[in-house]
This record gives structure tokens, C-alpha cells and sequence, in this order.
């Protein structure tokens, strides 16, 4: 006798959705039962979030159906998916700033759930130290670092009576403790009988997580594993195809003189909860990438913003560049000495979202010979834009589409396409492979190596020490607003570096030389 297939909790047939210029999903055809945690794999812009996005409510299919426990539904909006007990987190955040912890969770619930806030922060509080999130309910979402943002995402959708989670990057963020807990509470969810579909661009943690794998190319199905059966590398290649590198090994250089000096930079956070920078000291040579490692909250925003500018410094002389001190002069004259900056955040910060991609390219890209005597040369500026989507093979509806529409991975090789293109002296980046794929990933670091070749100056804040050390030549850590001891990364190893983002930087003392040069 043989036991009868369980019935699917969500069944996908012939799932299409069009855009200007774009088939974003062809004829998709997906089971997911009860208990199951399925990844969606497939390379930026290959369909995955658009898909998602249907199932939650966001968009609605073109051709198709969805069919829920057994019936077909039209699931117009997210509520309609909550009531069903449909949760998403999604990539880029759904948060309104301005509001606390517990109001933006409360948003999402019913009406009789969301009266009591006071009993909702207690309830808040309580799943998110279970899990290993811990959260403050009452703290407002503008003063959360990016990473305690995605908690929040999380823990909205944890509190709910969800049968079936979507997860859309949720470890981009997380350190790998943070991951480990994470996972433990997505098995315990299936233990449940919770069905979950994940997306990722870490294979690793796909491996180790999902019991099946739907691949996508180009909006189509193209394949299907069971992923603990497969190699990373062998995952990739699906996705991928034969013809993209998926690794490379990078000579590490020594630098030239230095280009950013910064002394004795300490300021207290303008944000009641930020961390305050203390005795920072840095140089950063022309011709190598430094690397500063940290967990999301220790100080890298507010490091960065004094570097960019957003933040101006106490003294002129805390930081400098060959042609002088500039911690006093704001973005644009500093940009004028040659800096580039991608920040953490793509939408928002990074581009405007109804803006389309030429627009967004001539945001930072003005001064580049595309604005004369106050006028706008847009064919400069349509030229400039279409180099990158180009040369970084960013797949877009055209360089008229806005920046909302990419993919977020599709967005991040426009951001940084838009700084590296500009040949910068000095390039702050911050998170710069953030949730993209694969071979995006390898493309961006190319570009990054290519331009520390070129003599440009580089700084890149991460938490993934695993690119840290492929790309960097020297690497710190940042915590608790100090910065470790800088050393060669042949002279160090992950482990002294995950100490360093403890805290813990006794590891380095007595180095000599290599220990010395982050301490002007």
C-alpha cells in the first residue's frame, strides 16, 4: 500500500508577469508542502522577488494561478496574504522610519492585536530575545543600524500565525550567530508544519538549510535539486551557466602612498542611540583596499558618514587627503578632492527610487563633464548611464526604468558602476556585494580590483569577513566605535578578525610595524 502524496499548501501553475521591456516570469510551475523550506535560486533578475511578490499580494500575475491549500485564490494585497497567514520579509525594507518598533510591527497586524501597544512590546520583546534578535520595542526605526532593521522584519513576521514564510536575503545582514539562530528557528517553524520559501545568493546556507531548490533563468524554471545532494559550486553553475567565473584569487598589493589620513577622530553620535567614534586612526593608501570588518551597529555608519561628509568633523585636521584637510568641508567639495561613495542603503540613499537610472547617474556623476553653465548635457547623462548598465551588464527595462523597478542586485552593480566610473582618487564603499549573486558578485569585485589597480585609494566596510579576505589587502575591525589594529591580511586570519569584532584586539598588540600603520 502506498501512502498518498500529501496535498501541496501552495501550488503555482503557469505564473507569468510582464513588464515594459521585461517577461519577469515565464509559465512558473512550483509545490511547497506543509514542513517544507524551499530555496529560490537564480541570478539577480532572474524572477524571484516578482514571483514572491505575487504570492504575497504586492502584484498580481498576468497568466496563471495560485492555488492555496487545495483552491485557487486571487490574493489582491498583502493583508489578504497575512489573513491567509502569508508572512514576507523583504529585501529592501518595509519600514516607516519615523515610527517605533512596536507601531511598525502593529501596522501589520489585526486591528483587536494591534490596540494594546504596551502589551505588544512586551510580546515583542519576548519573541525577539527567544530568538536571538533581541530588539527594543520602543526605539524609533530611523536610529536602527541595517541590520537590526531586518530584525525587525523578522520578528513581525515570527509574532504572526504565519503557514507560510517567504524570505527574500534575510541573512544579508546577520552575523553568522545571528544566521545560526536564525536557522534553528526557521527548522523549529517547519517542525511545526510551517512551510518556508527562501531566497539566498549564499549557497552555503542553502545547503544547510533547504530541503529543495527551485532554479531560475531568465523568468523560466530551469531546474530543480535537493540542495544537502549538491556542491555550492554545483548549485551555481545552474543558476549561472557554464560561461560565467564564479571564483577568483587576487594578487594582494602594498600600496602606494598614502591618500586618507585620519587622526584622532572621535564624535559622539547625533543619534541618542548611535555609537560614539573614538580615537579612530586610519590610513588608507592609493593603489590597495582596506577592509574593516564589524557587526552592523559598532560605529561603521557613523564612521562612514564622517568620511563622506554627511558628518563633519570637530577639526579640519582629523581627516585628510593629498590636497588638505577636509573633516570640515561637506560631500560635494569632498567629492571635488576625488571621493566616491556607495552607501549601505541602495534605495534611498543610494537612488532615488521613482528617478530613473539616467537621472540616478547624474546625481553624483554632475561634475563629470554632464552638467555645463547649469544646464544638463543629456546625452552626456543618457551616455553615462548606459555605460554602466553596459559594462556592468545591470539587467533593467532600459536606462529610462527607475530605480525601483531593478532588482536590488541589479541596483547595487548600478550604484557602484556609477561611483567606479566616475575614477575616483578615493572609493568609500560600504556592503558593496549586499544580496547580489554569484556572478555579480565576482563582476564587482573585478571592478573594485581594477580600479585599486588603477591607484585609486579604497575603503570597503563589510560584515562578510570571507570578502574582506578575498579582496582586501589590509584589514581591521571596527567595535563599540574603536578600531582594531590594521594588518596585511597575510599576517592575520578570520579568527584573529572575528575576535577584533568582539572586542577583543589584545590579539594584535606586539606586532610590530604592520600594527603601527593604523596608528598615526
Amino acid at each position: 500500500m502506498t501512502t498518498a502524496q500529501p496535498q501541496p499548501r501552495l501550488s503555482l501553475r503557469n505564473i507569468s508577469k510582464r513588464f515594459p521591456g521585461v517577461l519577469a516570469n515565464d509559465r512558473v510551475c512550483l509545490n511547497l508542502y506543509p514542513g517544507e523550506i524551499h530555496a529560490m535560486l537564480g541570478e539577480n533578475g532572474a524572477g524571484k522577488s516578482t514571483l514572491m511578490k505575487m504570492i504575497y499580494g504586492v502584484m498580481k500575475p498576468d497568466e496563471g494561478e495560485i492555488h492555496w491549500q487545495g483552491r485557487p485564490v486571487d490574493i489582491a494585497e498583502p493583508a489578504q496574504a497575512r489573513a491567509l497567514g502569508i508572512g514576507m520579509v523583504f529585501q529592501h525594507f518595509a519600514l516607516f522610519e519615523t515610527l517605533t518598533v512596536t507601531e511598525n510591527i502593529a501596522l501589520s497586524l489585526p486591528a483587536r492585536e494591534a490596540r494594546d501597544l504596551k502589551a505588544l512590546g512586551r510580546r515583542i520583546r519576548e519573541v525577539s530575545e527567544r530568538y536571538g534578535m533581541a530588539l527594543e520595542p520602543d526605539r524609533l526605526v530611523h536610529s536602527l543600524s541595517i541590520g537590526a532593521r531586518q530584525r525587525v522584519e523578522i520578528v513581525r513576521c515570527l509574532i504572526q500565525d504565519i503557514k507560510l514564510l517567504i524570505l527574500d536575503e534575510p541573512t544579508s545582514v546577520l552575523t553568522p550567530q545571528e544566521v545560526e539562530g536564525l536557522f534553528k528557528t526557521l527548522n523549529q517553524l517547519a517542525a511545526e508544519g510551517c512551510s518556508i520559501l527562501f531566497i539566498s545568493h549564499k549557497l552555503n546556507e542553502v545547503r544547510a538549510l533547504c530541503h529543495n531548490a527551485t532554479i531560475l533563468r531568465g523568468g523560466r524554471v530551469t531546474g530543480e535539486c535537493k540542495p544537502v545532494e549538491e556542491s555550492a559550486h554545483s548549485i551555481a553553475r545552474m543558476m549561472v551557466g557554464e560561461d560565467t567565473p564564479l571564483s577568483t584569487t587576487y594578487e594582494k598589493r602594498e600600496g602606494g602612498d598614502d591618500f586618507l589620513v585620519v587622526r584622532d577622530l572621535s564624535l559622539k553620535s547625533l543619534d541618542p542611540f548611535g555609537t560614539r567614534l573614538k580615537n579612530i586612526n586610519l590610513r588608507v593608501r592609493k593603489g590597495e583596499i582596506v577592509g574593516i570588518a564589524g557587526v552592523a551597529g559598532n560605529g561603521q555608519d557613523e564612521l562612514l558618514a564622517a568620511l563622506s561628509g554627511e558628518r563633519l568633523g570637530e577639526d579640519a585636521g582629523q581627516i585628510c587627503v593629498p590636497a588638505g584637510r577636509i573633516a570640515l568641508l561637506p560631500p560635494l567639495q569632498r567629492r571635488n578632492q576625488g571621493l566616491a561613495f556607495v552607501p549601505e542603503e541602495r534605495l534611498g540613499r543610494g537612488a532615488v527610487p521613482d528617478m530613473s537610472l539616467a537621472e540616478n547617474g547624474l546625481l553624483t556623476a554632475f561634475g563629470a563633464g554632464l552638467v555645463k553653465n547649469g544646464l544638463v548635457n543629456w546625452g552626456r547623462t543618457r551616455d553615462f548611464a548606459q555605460g554602466i548598465v553596459d559594462d556592468f551588464k545591470v539587467k533593467c527595462g532600459g536606462i529610462d526604468a527607475s530605480a525601483k523597478s531593478l532588482s536590488g542586485g541589479n541596483l547595487q552593480k548600478f550604484i557602484i558602476g556609477r561611483e567606479i566610473r566616475q575614477k575616483p582618487s578615493l572609493l568609500l564603499a560600504a556592503h558593496p556585494t549586499w544580496g547580489v549573486d554569484i556572478g555579480a558578485a565576482v563582476a564587482i569585485h573585478k571592478a573594485l580590483i581594477e580600479l585599486r589597480d588603477a591607484g585609486t585609494a579604497i575603503l570597503i566596510v563589510s560584515e562578510d569577513i570571507d570578502e574582506l579576505f578575498e579582496i582586501s589587502d589590509r584589514i581591521c575591525a571596527i567595535c563599540h566605535g574603536e578600531l582594531s589594529p590594521l594588518k596585511a591580511v597575510s599576517d592575520t586570519s578570520i579568527g584573529e578578525v572575528g575576535r577584533w569584532m568582539t572586542g577583543d584586539f589584545d590579539t594584535a598588540q606586539g606586532t610590530g610595524p604592520t600594527q603601527g600603520e593604523s596608528h598615526v
